[in-house]
């Protein structure tokens, strides 16, 4: 080999290992396995959206879905996919947490109930059973407020924890109906097994509208430039899949060889409309009004300062 030649790939490695350095490693932690809803980061990932804004971001499944946030806490992981209502328990209890983004705007949890039944309304659960996935809580308090917009109260209904098999309990009628089930997941579940729902949605039946998913860093710790990389990664994604639903989906299903199935295909169209197209973006007040919901409800006791986890 030349001179010329030697320096020449000598310069290649050198800036090829510059740009490795360039880049900046953040492991983020799921929420859950993944799914549609994690379709901005999945998309960030598949289009080299992170790596264009110099991150190299590592996604993980977490074993314990309770898990993420603490860990967070604990400095053992970068960012974490979790929900609203747990970052503001999670605050409010003394963990050092922040909100960074917004990756699902609107809350997908419901009430559901099968179509055609006898359930036509709230105040039609009296005498009733609903399955929960998780008992007491932030579940028991959110049906507590959606049957007392009807006339009733959590006295006036069963409440049984069903573990998470959601769907399958009310189709079988082992119970009446169900909180928990997701609107862009469950409904189509049932509907694959035979059975028409019906939901009811927390946010029309009394209960404040929140962000269903969100992603949080240490609050001692979190990098300002990192997170904004970070973010604008996510709002060119979330824009990618807004304007190229078909594509965007290619993508998504071929992150994982799992992925591509009929649910996640349904569920796919129905979670574009429930994404946060700025994923910086939040409202104060919003945050404020749900925390005041979990305090009148005893699930916290001390409202926590929206400045200390609004990052």
């Amino acid at each position: 080999m030349s001179m010329l030649k030697k320096l020449n790939a000598l310069i290649a490695g050198s800036l090829l290992s510059l740009s490795i350095q360039a880049q900046e490693s953040i492991d983020v932690m799921l929420d859950w396995f993944v799914n549609p809803d994690h379709a901005a980061l999945i998309i960030a990932e598949q289009k080299g959206l992170f790596k264009e804004q110099g991150l190299s971001v590592n996604l993980q499944e977490p074993a314990d879905p309770s898990m993420p946030p603490k860990l967070v806490a604990a400095g053992k992981v970068d960012f974490a996919v979790t929900y609203q209502p747990e970052l503001i328990q999670n605050v409010a209890h003394g963990l050092p947490l922040t909100r960074i983004s917004t990756l699902i705007a609107t809350p997908l949890n419901t009430l559901m109930v099968l179509k055609n039944g006898d359930i036509n309304s709230l105040a039609d659960l009296k005498g009733k059973s609903i399955g929960t996935a998780i008992s007491g809580g932030v579940s028991e308090a959110t049906i507590g407020v959606m049957l007392e917009n009807s006339g009733l109260s959590l006295k006036d209904v069963s409440v049984i924890n069903v573990g998470w098999a959601l769907s399958s309990s009310l189709a079988s009628k082992k119970v009446d109906a169900i909180y928990g089930g997701y609107r862009n997941f469950e409904m189509h579940q049932l509907a694959m097994e035979g059975y028409e729902g019906k939901a009811f949605f927390v946010e029309e039946e009394g209960v404040p509208p929140y962000d269903e998913l969100v992603v949080v860093a240490n609050s001692t710790s979190v990098n300002k430039a990192q997170v904004a990389k970070f973010n604008r990664a996510l709002e060119l994604a979330t824009q990618y899949i807004v304007n190229h639903p078909n594509d965007a989906w290619e993508l998504f299903k071929s992150y994982k060889k799992d992925l591509d199935t009929k649910l996640n295909q349904l569920a796919w169209k129905d979670t574009l409309t429930r994404l946060a197209l700025r994923p910086a973006a939040y409202d104060a007040n919003r945050y404020q009004s749900y925390a005041e919901f979990l305090q009148s409800a005893g699930i916290i006791s001390k409202l926590p300062n929206t400045n200390d986890y609004l990052f």
